[in-house]
Parts: C-alpha cells; sequence; structure tokens
C-alpha cells in the first residue's frame, strides 16, 4: 500500500487535533474525557499564574476551574503515577501500568542512593500503620536523613513510601495544598485492577497503541517517548510485529524534508473529519502535552522551545516561566507572565513575536482578549502596563 502523504499544515491540524487545542466544536468539554484523550495530565507542584496540570486542562475547556482535578483523583476516575513525572492517569490504564510498576521497584532497588531506606521490615512496619490509620503525608512520619535533602538524601520513611508508592504497594489517596497522601493500593485502585492481570506482551501492545493513538502518527522513538515505560527494543519489535496492520505515513516537516511515521488504520478516518482551526490565540502552559516532546514540536512546526524554570537564570534565553502562544496551527510568539496576588491582577512582563511573525492591531487584540480569559481563570484582572 501506499504511504499516506500529510503537508505540513495537515499534519499540525492533526496533532492539534489529537490534543484537543484545533477548535472548539472538537474540543472536549468534560474533565475526564480531556484526561483520556491526552492519555495523562501531568503534575506540577509550582503554581505561576494557575498550577500546570489545571492549566492543561483549561486550555482545553475554558469552563474549567483550579481544583477539579484534584477532586476526580479523590473520586477515583484518575490515578497518580509517574510518567516522564508525576502525572494523573485515567484509571482505565491501570491494567497496562503493571510493567511500570515492577520496572519502577527494580532500578530503584538497583540503585545507591536508596540505601538508606529501610528494609522490608521497616516498610511493612509504615504500611501497617497506614493500614491502622488511614491515608497519612511524609509529615506523619519523624527520621533524620542527611543534609541537605535530596533525592538520594531523602529521610528514611520518605524513601520508604516513595519506594511503595513507585512499586505500586501504595497509593496517592489526595492531595491537600499539594502533599501527597499515602494509602494501600488495594484501598485505592479498583479490585478489578488485581485481577485477571495482562502478561507482558499484552501490556506492550495496549501501550503501544495507546501512545500511538493519541500521537496520530509517529516513528518508534516518539512511541516509546510517549509513556517512558517501554524501551526502545521493545518499540521496535512491537513495529516489526504488527506493521502490515499499521499505516505508513510520510510527513513533511517544517523545514520542507520528508519523514516515515507510523499510524492506525483510523487515521484516515480522523482526516476525513478533521475541522478548522480556530484563530484565537491561546496561552499554553510550559508542561502541556502537545509541546512536550520538544524534538517533535521544532519539526512540526519550527518552534524551538524550552522550559527554562531549571536552568541558571545567567543562562536563561527567556525567562523563568515562559509561556507559548498558539493561534491556530502555529506559534506566533512566547510570553512572561506575572500574577500580583496582593493587587489581584495578572501582567505581561515580556512578550516576544516569533521571527517573520507580524503583531498588528488584529493580532494584539486578540492577544487582549486570550489575556482576560486567562486571568479570569486565575481569579485575577489583566492590567494593561
Amino acid at each position: 500500500m501506499t504511504a499516506l502523504r500529510l503537508n505540513n499544515t495537515t499534519a499540525r491540524s492533526l496533532w492539534l487535533d489529537h490534543h484537543g487545542l484545533l477548535n472548539a466544536e472538537r474540543g472536549t468539554g468534560d474533565t475526564l474525557k480531556i484526561g483520556e484523550e491526552l492519555g495523562f495530565v501531568q503534575l506540577d507542584s509550582i503554581r505561576h499564574i494557575e498550577r500546570a496540570h489545571d492549566h492543561i486542562v483549561w486550555s482545553r475547556n475554558q469552563a474549567y476551574r483550579p481544583g477539579c482535578l484534584g477532586n476526580h483523583l479523590k473520586e477515583r476516575y484518575f490515578f497518580e503515577h509517574f510518567t516522564h513525572d508525576a502525572s494523573l492517569i485515567p484509571v482505565q490504564f491501570l491494567p497496562i501500568w503493571q510493567m511500570q510498576f515492577a520496572r519502577h521497584a527494580e532500578k530503584i532497588l538497583k540503585a545507591n542512593w536508596w540505601k538508606n531506606m529501610p528494609d522490608a521490615e521497616g516498610r511493612a512496619a509504615i504500611k501497617a500503620r497506614i493500614a491502622q490509620e488511614g491515608p497519612l503525608s511524609t509529615k506523619d512520619f519523624e527520621s533524620k536523613g542527611p543534609k541537605p535533602s535530596q533525592m538520594w538524601q531523602r529521610p528514611p520513611h520518605k524513601l520508604a513510601l516513595d519506594f511503595m508508592w513507585y512499586a505500586g504497594e501504595l497509593a496517592t489517596s489526595h492531595r491537600e495544598n499539594f502533599v501527597k497522601y499515602y494509602d494501600l493500593a488495594e484501598r485505592v485502585f479498583p479490585p478489578s485492577f488485581r485481577e485477571a492481570p495482562l502478561s507482558q506482551s499484552e501490556q506492550i501492545d495496549r501501550l503501544c497503541r495507546a501512545a500511538l493513538k493519541r500521537l496520530g502518527f509517529a516513528n518508534t522513538g516518539e512511541i516509546q517517548r510517549f509513556w517512558g515505560v517501554l524501551s526502545a527494543a521493545e518499540v521496535k519489535d512491537w513495529v516489526a510485529q504488527t506493521k502490515a496492520s499499521l499505516r505508513e505515513v510520510e510527513v513533511i516537516l517544517a523545514d520542507g524534508s520528508l519523514v516515515s511515521k507510523w499510524a492506525l488504520p483510523s487515521l484516515e478516518m480522523r482526516l476525513d473529519t478533521l475541522g478548522r482551526p480556530e484563530a484565537k490565540l491561546r496561552i499554553l502552559n510550559p508542561f502541556d502535552p502537545a509541546i512536550r516532546d520538544r524534538k517533535r514540536c521544532l519539526q512540526l512546526f519550527g518552534f524551538d522551545y524550552r522550559n527554562e524554570i531549571f536552568v541558571p537564570q545567567a543562562r536563561r534565553i527567556w525567562g523563568y516561566y515562559v509561556y507559548p502562544i498558539l493561534e491556530g496551527t502555529r506559534f506566533v510568539g512566547r510570553a512572561e507572565l506575572k500574577a500580583d496576588r496582593k493587587a489581584g491582577t495578572l501582567h505581561v512582563a515580556n512578550l516576544w513575536p516569533e521571527a517573520g511573525v507580524k503583531w498588528g492591531r488584529v493580532r494584539h487584540s486578540k492577544w487582549e482578549s486570550e489575556l482576560r480569559r486567562f486571568a479570569r481563570f486565575a481569579s485575577l484582572e489583566w492590567a494593561p502596563d
């Protein structure tokens, strides 16, 4: 079968459509459906304007208000675990998460920096206390570790809690002011999770298919990076075994080059119903899944973006927390925003149009409208400077 060729504009539209960012008509308004279509929503403790996970959902449903994801975690529609970072994952993905639990446990037990973790008997004592008292946070335990406190220098009880969380023995019950409360996994995960576990090959197949469904089109590296669970060899073997049932796609990138990707057969049906992109501007979060894969973002959109939160100030090109600005199917700029909580106002500290993009009266008007929307989401008012 001849490979399906996608021009760059269509490839961008398809990618944004898969992420609920192409247009309001195709975008989903239900938080649970947004989570299912994205696969996961990355959590972040930093509350800049609003926390990243709340911002990610708001970008797809502007009726959303901060904190609703936390409620869905309590209601067990999501569980919390590690993809590329701590994330909320729809509970229906639990059956394919056994590999992630097992692999994290194995990796930790081999790592030198976990040597201060309590042994099996010590961990059992911590679990027994949670079983008796209910969900507890690290603040409910006391044990001293080396100073300063870093990943490998955390107090022993924290290492034990984290290990059992990574291994799937404990689970996040809820968070209060972003503090994690641990409970026994069997009290958090549905009973069906333990019934008829999937084989490793079944988990690999479902993980790859779920990734490809959400990516739309991808090479083996992009499929592997989506969940951060599988090895490169496992994904390559999966493609080799299933490529007869996959669709080969040729994608024209932003620089005009042509690359080969794989897609599910349903891609052509998706293309037939692809809508027109919205013309309004969107302020995206630095952790938004549409731009998380920086290499893919650069290739598809020609948008060279990096998150400089953890970059030393002297080495930053843009700033501490810089928001990408999306218009239709292209990124037209980036902005550094500031919240004055005391005054209840939102300010634009810096605005950088992308090279070759003119910001005339119409675009500035759309920008101001998005700033007002974003300010309302954060219970602020935009204050023109």
